[in-house]
């Protein structure tokens, strides 16, 4: 079970990796989101914002109302932000649970795609 200081690590690995990302901001660059984090084990909740396609800022517990909640484990959490798993294979078994529009959900599975293309 990772705890918000590991988890914090691994928002800042993926804020680098993503804001680094030319193919990701100029394909994200219209895609502005608030979005929840929600660790299922250890109830540990984060938020994440989004602007024209760079994350901003990452910050425990939750402010705003968001447009996206994603739920899994902190394990889960800290191997996908640090590149370690796809998220995709576990959002298909139902291990990860995102709530959202159709059109964020897909942009997140496209974010995916980029970030962990095997």
């Amino acid at each position: 079970m990772a705890n918000w200081d590991e988890l914090a690590e691994a928002l800042a690995d993926y804020q680098t990796t993503c804001n680094g990302n030319a193919r990701l901001r100029k394909m994200q660059k219209d895609w502005s989101k608030l979005l929840h984090f929600i660790a299922e084990d250890n109830g540990v909740r984060f938020t994440m914002v989004v602007d024209h396609g760079e994350i901003v800022e990452y910050g425990q517990d939750h402010t705003g109302v968001p447009d996206i909640i994603v739920t899994t484990d902190s394990e889960t959490f800290c191997d996908m932000f640090w590149g370690d798993l796809n998220p995709v294979a576990k959002y298909l078994r139902g291990e990860i649970k995102v709530k959202g529009s159709q059109e964020d959900v897909m942009r997140l599975d496209a974010i995916s795609f980029v970030i962990w293309p095997d």
